[in-house]
Protein backbone atom coordinates (compact mmCIF):
# COMPACT_ATOMS: atom_id res chain seq x y z
CA UNK A 1 0.00 0.00 0.00
CA UNK A 2 1.42 3.40 -1.01
CA UNK A 3 1.75 5.89 1.82
CA UNK A 4 0.04 9.24 1.34
CA UNK A 5 0.31 12.58 3.06
CA UNK A 6 -2.09 12.99 5.98
CA UNK A 7 -4.54 15.88 5.72
CA UNK A 8 -6.85 17.96 7.88
CA UNK A 9 -9.71 15.83 6.47
CA UNK A 10 -8.20 12.69 8.03
CA UNK A 11 -8.21 14.33 11.47
CA UNK A 12 -11.71 15.73 11.01
CA UNK A 13 -13.16 12.37 9.90
CA UNK A 14 -11.51 10.51 12.79
CA UNK A 15 -12.99 12.90 15.37
CA UNK A 16 -16.30 13.68 13.69
CA UNK A 17 -15.45 17.36 13.35
CA UNK A 18 -15.40 19.82 10.47
CA UNK A 19 -12.20 20.55 8.57
CA UNK A 20 -12.64 24.22 9.51
CA UNK A 21 -12.67 23.40 13.23
CA UNK A 22 -9.55 21.27 12.89
CA UNK A 23 -7.79 23.98 10.91
CA UNK A 24 -8.65 26.68 13.41
CA UNK A 25 -7.55 24.55 16.36
CA UNK A 26 -4.15 23.79 14.84
CA UNK A 27 -3.74 27.47 13.95
CA UNK A 28 -4.23 28.42 17.61
CA UNK A 29 -7.52 30.25 17.14
CA UNK A 30 -9.28 31.13 20.38
CA UNK A 31 -12.79 30.07 19.35
CA UNK A 32 -12.00 26.35 19.77
CA UNK A 33 -12.41 24.83 23.24
CA UNK A 34 -9.31 23.61 25.04
CA UNK A 35 -10.70 20.07 25.23
CA UNK A 36 -11.36 19.94 21.48
CA UNK A 37 -7.94 21.44 20.74
CA UNK A 38 -6.22 18.75 22.79
CA UNK A 39 -8.15 16.00 20.99
CA UNK A 40 -7.23 17.43 17.61
CA UNK A 41 -3.55 17.85 18.51
CA UNK A 42 -3.39 14.30 19.83
CA UNK A 43 -4.96 12.87 16.67
CA UNK A 44 -2.63 14.93 14.48
CA UNK A 45 0.33 13.51 16.41
CA UNK A 46 -1.04 9.96 16.19
CA UNK A 47 -1.46 9.94 12.40
CA UNK A 48 1.69 11.92 11.68
CA UNK A 49 0.02 15.01 10.23
CA UNK A 50 2.44 17.68 8.97
CA UNK A 51 1.10 21.07 7.79
CA UNK A 52 1.37 21.75 4.07
CA UNK A 53 3.58 24.84 3.96
CA UNK A 54 2.70 25.68 0.35
CA UNK A 55 -1.01 25.60 1.11
CA UNK A 56 -0.44 27.66 4.24
CA UNK A 57 1.54 30.21 2.25
CA UNK A 58 -1.45 30.78 -0.05
CA UNK A 59 -3.51 31.70 2.98
CA UNK A 60 -0.86 33.83 4.68
CA UNK A 61 0.59 35.39 1.54
CA UNK A 62 4.03 34.33 2.76
CA UNK A 63 6.30 31.31 2.34
CA UNK A 64 7.85 32.03 5.77
CA UNK A 65 11.24 31.48 4.14
CA UNK A 66 14.42 33.55 4.13
CA UNK A 67 17.17 33.17 1.54
CA UNK A 68 20.76 33.30 2.83
CA UNK A 69 23.51 33.72 0.24
CA UNK A 70 27.17 33.52 1.27
CA UNK A 71 30.42 33.25 -0.62
CA UNK A 72 32.28 30.43 1.11
CA UNK A 73 31.23 28.25 4.08
CA UNK A 74 34.84 27.23 4.77
CA UNK A 75 35.34 30.68 6.27
CA UNK A 76 34.77 30.10 10.01
CA UNK A 77 33.09 33.50 10.32
CA UNK A 78 30.43 32.47 7.82
CA UNK A 79 30.00 29.06 9.42
CA UNK A 80 29.10 30.82 12.69
CA UNK A 81 26.98 33.32 10.79
CA UNK A 82 24.89 30.57 9.17
CA UNK A 83 24.18 28.96 12.55
CA UNK A 84 23.18 32.29 14.12
CA UNK A 85 20.90 33.26 11.24
CA UNK A 86 19.27 29.82 11.07
CA UNK A 87 18.56 29.86 14.80
CA UNK A 88 17.16 33.40 14.72
CA UNK A 89 14.94 32.61 11.71
CA UNK A 90 13.70 29.34 13.19
CA UNK A 91 12.77 31.06 16.45
CA UNK A 92 10.50 33.37 14.43
CA UNK A 93 8.94 30.54 12.41
CA UNK A 94 10.98 31.07 9.24
CA UNK A 95 12.84 28.42 7.26
CA UNK A 96 16.20 29.11 5.65
CA UNK A 97 17.26 28.49 2.05
CA UNK A 98 21.06 28.54 1.67
CA UNK A 99 22.94 29.51 -1.48
CA UNK A 100 26.74 29.43 -1.90
CA UNK A 101 28.36 31.50 -4.65
CA UNK A 102 32.05 30.55 -4.30
CA UNK A 103 32.93 34.18 -5.19
CA UNK A 104 31.47 33.69 -8.69
CA UNK A 105 29.28 36.47 -10.15
CA UNK A 106 27.69 33.94 -12.50
CA UNK A 107 26.75 31.61 -9.65
CA UNK A 108 25.48 34.58 -7.67
CA UNK A 109 23.15 35.63 -10.50
CA UNK A 110 21.83 32.08 -10.83
CA UNK A 111 21.35 31.84 -7.07
CA UNK A 112 19.28 35.03 -6.98
CA UNK A 113 17.11 33.70 -9.82
CA UNK A 114 16.55 30.52 -7.80
CA UNK A 115 15.48 32.59 -4.78
CA UNK A 116 12.99 34.45 -6.95
CA UNK A 117 11.53 31.19 -8.24
CA UNK A 118 11.28 29.72 -4.76
CA UNK A 119 9.29 32.70 -3.48
CA UNK A 120 11.41 33.65 -0.46
CA UNK A 121 10.02 36.46 1.69
CA UNK A 122 13.39 38.17 2.16
CA UNK A 123 17.12 37.67 1.71
CA UNK A 124 20.33 38.07 3.69
CA UNK A 125 23.40 38.22 1.50
CA UNK A 126 27.18 38.36 1.50
CA UNK A 127 27.57 39.70 -2.06
CA UNK A 128 30.40 38.81 -4.41
CA UNK A 129 30.77 42.59 -5.01
CA UNK A 130 30.89 42.36 -8.76
CA UNK A 131 27.71 43.38 -10.56
CA UNK A 132 25.00 44.51 -8.11
CA UNK A 133 22.24 43.91 -10.66
CA UNK A 134 21.13 40.51 -9.22
CA UNK A 135 20.39 42.19 -5.88
CA UNK A 136 18.60 45.09 -7.55
CA UNK A 137 16.55 42.48 -9.38
CA UNK A 138 15.56 40.88 -6.09
CA UNK A 139 14.52 44.19 -4.59
CA UNK A 140 12.55 45.20 -7.68
CA UNK A 141 10.53 42.03 -7.09
CA UNK A 142 9.59 43.43 -3.66
CA UNK A 143 11.90 41.13 -1.69
CA UNK A 144 13.72 42.99 1.14
CA UNK A 145 17.46 42.34 1.21
CA UNK A 146 19.95 42.87 4.04
CA UNK A 147 23.66 42.80 3.20
CA UNK A 148 26.08 41.22 5.65
CA UNK A 149 29.71 42.31 6.04
CA UNK A 150 30.18 43.39 2.41
CA UNK A 151 28.66 46.49 0.88
CA UNK A 152 27.35 47.26 -2.61
CA UNK A 153 27.50 50.54 -4.55
CA UNK A 154 24.85 53.10 -3.67
CA UNK A 155 23.68 54.52 -0.37
CA UNK A 156 20.38 52.68 -0.10
CA UNK A 157 21.30 49.18 1.11
CA UNK A 158 20.55 47.80 4.55
CA UNK A 159 23.82 46.44 5.94
CA UNK A 160 24.93 44.69 9.11
CA UNK A 161 28.63 44.03 9.46
CA UNK A 162 31.76 44.04 11.57
CA UNK A 163 33.62 47.28 12.20
CA UNK A 164 36.73 46.08 10.38
CA UNK A 165 38.42 49.48 10.47
CA UNK A 166 38.24 49.46 14.26
CA UNK A 167 39.38 45.84 14.46
CA UNK A 168 42.44 46.33 12.25
CA UNK A 169 43.35 49.58 13.98
CA UNK A 170 43.28 47.89 17.40
CA UNK A 171 45.22 44.87 16.10
CA UNK A 172 47.95 47.19 14.82
CA UNK A 173 47.99 49.32 17.95
CA UNK A 174 48.66 46.30 20.16
CA UNK A 175 51.87 45.64 18.20
CA UNK A 176 52.84 49.30 18.31
CA UNK A 177 52.37 49.42 22.08
CA UNK A 178 55.02 46.72 22.37
CA UNK A 179 57.52 48.95 20.60
CA UNK A 180 57.18 47.65 17.04
CA UNK A 181 58.19 50.18 14.37
CA UNK A 182 58.47 48.08 11.22
CA UNK A 183 54.94 46.65 10.90
CA UNK A 184 53.52 44.78 7.90
CA UNK A 185 49.96 43.70 7.11
CA UNK A 186 49.60 40.31 5.40
CA UNK A 187 46.21 40.50 3.65
CA UNK A 188 44.13 38.89 0.93
CA UNK A 189 44.13 40.18 -2.62
CA UNK A 190 40.36 40.25 -3.20
CA UNK A 191 38.84 43.66 -4.10
CA UNK A 192 36.14 43.57 -1.43
CA UNK A 193 35.03 46.12 1.13
CA UNK A 194 36.02 44.14 4.23
CA UNK A 195 39.64 43.94 3.07
CA UNK A 196 39.67 47.62 2.11
CA UNK A 197 38.39 48.43 5.61
CA UNK A 198 41.07 46.35 7.33
CA UNK A 199 43.79 48.01 5.26
CA UNK A 200 42.34 51.42 6.14
CA UNK A 201 42.35 50.61 9.87
CA UNK A 202 45.92 49.30 9.69
CA UNK A 203 47.13 52.45 7.95
CA UNK A 204 45.27 54.69 10.39
CA UNK A 205 47.16 53.14 13.29
CA UNK A 206 50.52 53.54 11.54
CA UNK A 207 49.81 57.17 10.67
CA UNK A 208 48.74 57.93 14.25
CA UNK A 209 52.09 56.51 15.41
CA UNK A 210 54.03 58.67 12.95
CA UNK A 211 55.07 55.68 10.81
CA UNK A 212 54.98 55.19 7.06
CA UNK A 213 51.72 53.69 5.81
CA UNK A 214 52.68 53.33 2.14
CA UNK A 215 52.02 50.43 -0.22
CA UNK A 216 55.09 48.51 0.98
CA UNK A 217 53.45 48.09 4.39
CA UNK A 218 50.76 45.82 2.89
CA UNK A 219 51.68 42.42 1.41
CA UNK A 220 48.84 40.72 -0.47
CA UNK A 221 48.32 36.97 -0.46
CA UNK A 222 46.73 35.33 -3.53
CA UNK A 223 44.05 33.11 -2.03
CA UNK A 224 40.62 31.63 -2.67
CA UNK A 225 40.23 32.55 -6.33
CA UNK A 226 42.27 29.59 -7.50
CA UNK A 227 41.06 27.45 -10.41
CA UNK A 228 37.26 27.58 -10.78
CA UNK A 229 36.15 27.82 -7.18
CA UNK A 230 36.75 29.81 -4.06
CA UNK A 231 39.02 27.89 -1.71
CA UNK A 232 39.52 28.12 2.02
CA UNK A 233 42.35 30.29 3.19
CA UNK A 234 45.62 28.50 2.69
CA UNK A 235 48.38 28.50 5.28
CA UNK A 236 50.90 27.55 2.60
CA UNK A 237 50.34 30.82 0.74
CA UNK A 238 50.90 32.75 3.96
CA UNK A 239 54.04 30.68 4.54
CA UNK A 240 55.42 31.38 1.05
CA UNK A 241 54.79 35.14 1.25
CA UNK A 242 56.21 35.27 4.79
CA UNK A 243 59.41 33.56 3.58
CA UNK A 244 59.83 36.19 0.88
CA UNK A 245 59.03 39.02 3.28
CA UNK A 246 61.56 37.92 5.91
CA UNK A 247 64.20 37.38 3.22
CA UNK A 248 63.75 40.88 1.77
CA UNK A 249 63.52 43.05 4.87
CA UNK A 250 63.58 43.23 8.62
CA UNK A 251 60.21 43.50 10.33
CA UNK A 252 59.36 43.44 14.01
CA UNK A 253 55.59 42.89 13.79
CA UNK A 254 53.15 41.32 11.33
CA UNK A 255 49.38 41.77 11.40
CA UNK A 256 47.54 39.12 9.38
CA UNK A 257 44.14 39.59 7.77
CA UNK A 258 42.99 36.19 9.03
CA UNK A 259 44.34 33.67 11.49
CA UNK A 260 45.05 31.05 8.80
CA UNK A 261 47.87 33.19 7.46
CA UNK A 262 49.39 33.13 10.94
CA UNK A 263 49.88 29.35 10.64
CA UNK A 264 52.21 29.78 7.69
CA UNK A 265 53.83 32.85 9.22
CA UNK A 266 54.69 30.98 12.44
CA UNK A 267 56.54 28.31 10.45
CA UNK A 268 58.44 30.81 8.32
CA UNK A 269 59.56 32.71 11.43
CA UNK A 270 60.72 29.54 13.19
CA UNK A 271 62.69 28.34 10.15
CA UNK A 272 64.72 31.56 10.20
CA UNK A 273 65.63 30.96 13.84
CA UNK A 274 63.48 33.86 15.05
CA UNK A 275 61.15 33.88 18.03
CA UNK A 276 57.60 35.11 18.55
CA UNK A 277 57.13 37.67 20.08
CA UNK A 278 60.74 38.50 21.08
CA UNK A 279 61.91 39.06 17.50
CA UNK A 280 58.60 39.44 15.67
CA UNK A 281 55.18 40.08 17.20
CA UNK A 282 52.21 38.49 15.41
CA UNK A 283 48.58 39.66 15.60
CA UNK A 284 45.74 37.85 13.86
CA UNK A 285 42.18 38.50 12.75
CA UNK A 286 39.27 36.13 13.40
CA UNK A 287 40.04 34.32 16.67
CA UNK A 288 39.41 30.95 15.08
CA UNK A 289 39.40 27.87 17.36
CA UNK A 290 43.08 27.04 16.84
CA UNK A 291 44.34 30.54 17.71
CA UNK A 292 44.54 29.90 21.46
CA UNK A 293 46.45 26.63 20.89
CA UNK A 294 49.29 27.94 18.76
CA UNK A 295 52.64 28.27 20.49
CA UNK A 296 52.78 31.03 21.50
CA UNK A 297 49.03 31.60 21.68
CA UNK A 298 47.90 34.08 19.03
CA UNK A 299 46.77 37.60 19.86
CA UNK A 300 43.86 38.22 17.50
CA UNK A 301 40.66 40.12 16.79
CA UNK A 302 37.50 38.22 17.72
CA UNK A 303 34.76 38.70 15.12
CA UNK A 304 31.14 39.03 16.33
CA UNK A 305 29.62 36.57 13.83
CA UNK A 306 26.68 35.53 16.01
CA UNK A 307 25.74 39.11 16.84
CA UNK A 308 25.98 40.15 13.18
CA UNK A 309 23.71 37.26 12.19
CA UNK A 310 21.16 37.97 14.89
CA UNK A 311 20.96 41.66 14.05
CA UNK A 312 20.70 40.94 10.32
CA UNK A 313 17.64 38.77 10.96
CA UNK A 314 16.13 41.42 13.23
CA UNK A 315 16.55 44.05 10.54
CA UNK A 316 15.13 41.83 7.80
CA UNK A 317 12.07 40.92 9.87
CA UNK A 318 11.50 44.58 10.64
CA UNK A 319 11.42 45.24 6.89
CA UNK A 320 9.03 42.33 6.34
CA UNK A 321 6.59 43.28 9.11
CA UNK A 322 6.65 47.07 8.82
CA UNK A 323 5.54 48.56 5.51
CA UNK A 324 6.76 52.05 6.48
CA UNK A 325 9.46 53.54 4.27
CA UNK A 326 12.35 53.66 6.75
CA UNK A 327 15.79 54.89 5.61
CA UNK A 328 18.48 52.24 5.03
CA UNK A 329 20.10 50.95 8.22
CA UNK A 330 23.88 50.72 8.55
CA UNK A 331 24.86 48.63 11.57
CA UNK A 332 28.52 47.98 12.42
CA UNK A 333 29.15 45.63 15.33
CA UNK A 334 32.48 46.24 17.11
CA UNK A 335 34.89 43.28 17.29
CA UNK A 336 36.96 42.46 20.37
CA UNK A 337 40.71 42.21 20.78
CA UNK A 338 41.98 39.05 22.50
CA UNK A 339 45.54 39.66 23.73
CA UNK A 340 47.70 36.54 24.10
CA UNK A 341 51.40 35.70 24.14
CA UNK A 342 52.23 36.32 20.44
CA UNK A 343 52.30 40.09 20.99
CA UNK A 344 53.62 40.38 24.55
CA UNK A 345 57.28 41.21 24.58
CA UNK A 346 59.09 40.92 27.89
Amino acid sequence: MTARRRTLRDIADALGLSVNTVSRALAGKSDVSERTRRLIEAEAERIGYVPNIQARSLVLGSMMTVGLVITNPSNPFYAQLISAIEWACRSEGYSLVLGITEESPEVEAATVDALLRSGVDGAIAVPVQGDAEPWHKLRRAGIPTVLVNRDLPGPDWDLVGTDNVLGAREATRVALRQGARSVVLLEEDLPISTIEQRIAGFRQALTEAGLSAGDSSVVTVPTRRNADAALPWQADEGYRLAQELLEERQVDAVVVGNDYFALGLYRAIAERGLRIPDDIAVVGFGDYPFAAYLSPALTTVRLPAAEVGRRAVELLLRRLHDASDHPPARVLVPPGLVERASSRRA
